[in-house]
C-alpha cells in the first residue's frame, strides 16, 4: 500500500487501513476559504471542524465507515486536503481519509471565490472514489457532499461569474441518479443573490445562516451520515435538514 503514497506523505497515514468489512460512507466537505471569510468566520470554522473531528473519533458507529476529504476554495486556488495535508494538484491522490484517522486542516482566508471549481473537483473525488471501492469489491453508501460558502462564484480574477450555470444540469442528473447528495449552506453575510446560487444548486437541502454555527452544521452533517449508513431514505434527510433549518434562531442567539 505503501508504493501509492509519495515520500511527503504523512507517516500516520502510511497504513491506514478501513476495518475490512466496514461499508463506506463518503463524505466531502466543500469550504469556502476566500477572503471574505478573514477574521471570526475562518476561526470559527477551524475551532467547529476540530470538534467535529473529536466527535467523530468517538462515534463508534461512523468512525470506521465515514471517510472524509475535504475541498476548499480560496488563497492559491482550488485545493484538495488529505487530513492535513494540501495535496499537489500535479500528483492527484485519493483525499479520503477513514474518519478515525482524520485530522482537520487549520485554514486561512484569503483569495478568490471559486465555488464551481470547488464544486467539480467534488464530483471528480466521488466519482473516482467510488470507482476505487468497486475496484475493490468494497460496497458504499450513497456519498455526500456539503457545500459552505458566504459569497458568490468568482472567476480567478475576483469577479462575479455566471459560469456556476454549466453546473446545474450536471447536478441535477447526478443526483436524481442517486450518485451523491449536495447540501449548499449560505453563512455569514451572504446575499439573496448568493442563497439563489445555491438553491440552484440543491433544491432541497439549501439553508442560509445568518453567523457561523459551524460545528451545529458539521453534526448535521454527521447525523445525515449516520442516517444514511442505516439505509434511510431522502424523507429523512429532508427531515434532518428541516430541523436544522428550525434551530437556527437559538443558534444565533
Amino acid at each position: 500500500m505503501h508504493s501509492e503514497y509519495p515520500p511527503t506523505m504523512p507517516a500516520e497515514y502510511a497504513d491506514i487501513e478501513f476495518e475490512n468489512n466496514a461499508q463506506r460512507l463518503p463524505l466531502v466537505l466543500c469550504l469556502d476559504t476566500s477572503s471574505s471569510m478573514a477574521g471570526a468566520p475562518i476561526q470559527s470554522l477551524n475551532d467547529a471542524l476540530a470538534e467535529w473531528t473529536r466527535e467523530l473519533h468517538d462515534d463508534v458507529s461512523l468512525s470506521y465507515s465515514v471517510e472524509v476529504a475535504v475541498i476548499t476554495f480560496g488563497g492559491r486556488g482550488v485545493g484538495a486536503w488529505r487530513g492535513p495535508q494540501l495535496l499537489d494538484p500535479r500528483a492527484p491522490l485519493n483525499p479520503f481519509v477513514p474518519a478515525h484517522a482524520f485530522q482537520a486542516p487549520r485554514f486561512t482566508a484569503s483569495g478568490v471565490t471559486l465555488m464551481t471549481e470547488a464544486l467539480e473537483l467534488a464530483m471528480h473525488v466521488v466519482a473516482a472514489r467510488k470507482a476505487e471501492l468497486r475496484a475493490s469489491g468494497l460496497q458504499y453508501y450513497r456519498p455526500q457532499i456539503c457545500l459552505v460558502t458566504d459569497g458568490l462564484p468568482t472567476d480567478a480574477t475576483g469577479h462575479m461569474t455566471d459560469s456556476w450555470h454549466r453546473l446545474l444540469p450536471v447536478l441535477a442528473e447526478e443526483q436524481q441518479a442517486r450518485r451523491f447528495r449536495l447540501y449548499a449552506i449560505g453563512v455569514g453575510g451572504i446575499t439573496d443573490r448568493g442563497e439563489q446560487v445555491l438553491q440552484a444548486f440543491a433544491p432541497k437541502f439549501n439553508a442560509r445562516i445568518q453567523g457561523f454555527p459551524f460545528r451545529e452544521l458539521l453534526q448535521m452533517m454527521s447525523a445525515s451520515a449516520n442516517a444514511e449508513q442505516k439505509g434511510a431514505g431522502d424523507e429523512v434527510f429532508e427531515k434532518i435538514f428541516s430541523q436544522f433549518k428550525t434551530q437556527r434562531p437559538a443558534w444565533e442567539s
